[in-house]
């Protein structure tokens, strides 16, 4: 599957750039093209300047709003990054039209952290611009859910997250969550962890967009999964998961193998982008990537049975990828989430604080003023 991938302000400009090196890796691993074009949107000039994947020209790195923000962003407003978008959002779609391999795109992926201002104020706007310029390939939206000292820190982040994932929700095809907080590592620097928390989300990415890609016969599976399968499982909220077993040099007893399968399965479920109930999911869908001398029906069989006592209503669609590497790796997707318990919580947190701060406006009207105020009533002024 060829996706697009457009990023949206710092945190989604990032993880875009991190798609393209998804890319660059598929090119050289498994002589496949995942990523048809890779484009990085900002308010901010610096900001941009910071990627290493994306190439450093106007058509790949955008800058919009620059009459308003003279390139130095919205300050967290994300109704400000709201206006931005609908004002200069010609400029991602003339982006988009002039991908030298767009044709060959069967869906778009839009990316943002749904706390900030031009990211999460943006990518609703632009979902729905490009839905309706094209309207025969899906958009989908990967959010990325803040951290809890960025909550915390700053209340507003989660009255633009509640906003950005209503608006979103609304508009794109299946919305990817990502919680930051799942990905959170002790053991890095602010800017190692963040570039390893943008590993980590993307990579779970990389066998299943291969997969129906590739064009060697060795390395085409039994029940491979193609664009048509992934496009009928993604549908609303959406989480996203990956795990893996390495694998001893020998060939292993059958029983071996499938309790490393399970074990890799395991992982998945456990590390899902976003902590669901996995009864909730109406679409599932799972692939196995190993050797393979290392796959049988029985392994399959045996994780379809996992995945089913976990999720017994749900449409599961599944297939392997058999390639030569030293591990069982799963990757596995719950979709049409009917309840999410973090999305909830930030529902009914934006509410309170919109109430709070209409609160705070009618005391500050009601104030009296300040003996400071008072005092200076009768002093002239050189205006």
């Amino acid at each position: 599957m060829k996706l697009l991938v457009v990023g949206f302000g710092q945190c989604g400009n990032r993880i875009a750039d991190e798609f393209a090196r998804l890319n660059r890796r598929a090119r050289r691993y498994r002589g496949v093209e995942i990523i048809t074009g890779a484009l990085a949107v900002d308010t901010d000039t610096a900001a941009l300047g910071g990627l290493q994947t994306i190439k450093p020209d106007h058509r790949q790195r955008i800058v919009v709003g620059e009459t308003q923000t003279r390139g130095h962003g919205v300050s967290g407003l994300n109704e400000l990054g709201a206006q931005i978008a609908r004002e200069d959002g010609y400029k991602v779609i003339d982006a988009i039209r002039g991908t030298k391999r767009f044709t060959e795109t069967d869906a778009f992926l839009l990316i943002a952290g749904a706390a900030g201002g031009t990211g999460s104020g943006a990518i609703p706007i632009m979902a729905q611009l490009i839905k309706e310029r094209y309207v025969d390939r899906p958009v989908y939206s990967l959010l990325v859910l803040p951290f809890e000292h960025e909550e915390e820190i700053e209340p507003r982040t989660v009255y633009n997250t509640a906003v950005c994932l209503k608006s979103v929700h609304l508009v794109a095809d299946a919305v990817f969550l990502i919680d930051n907080q799942r990905y959170a590592g002790r053991d890095f620097s602010l800017a190692g962890n963040i570039a390893e928390t943008n590993k980590l989300i993307v990579d779970p990415f990389f066998s299943l967009l291969c997969t129906s890609e590739e064009q060697k016969g060795e390395h085409i599976g039994v029940s491979m999964l193609d664009a048509a399968d992934i496009k009928y499982t993604l549908s609303g909220w959406t989480a996203i998961g990956y795990g893996k077993s390495l694998l001893p040099i020998i060939t292993m007893p059958w029983q071996e193998a499938k309790n490393k399968g399970i074990h890799a399965m395991d992982e998945a479920i456990s590390e899902l982008s976003v902590r669901c109930n996995t009864k909730d999911a109406a679409r599932a869908l799972y692939l196995v990537s190993a050797p393979d001398k290392e796959m049988s029906m029985d392994l399959m069989k045996q994780l379809g049975d996992y995945i089913r006592s976990l999720a017994p209503e749900t449409d599961i669609r599944y297939g392997d990828y058999p390639v030569n590497k030293a591990l069982i790796d799963v990757t596995v997707i719950l979709s049409e989430l009917r309840e999410v318990e973090k999305v909830t919580t930030y529902y009914t947190r934006a509410v309170s604080f919109a109430e709070e701060m209409e609160r705070k406006q009618e005391d500050a009207t009601l104030k009296p003023p300040s003996r400071t105020e008072e005092a200076e009533k009768d002093i002239p002024t050189l205006s």
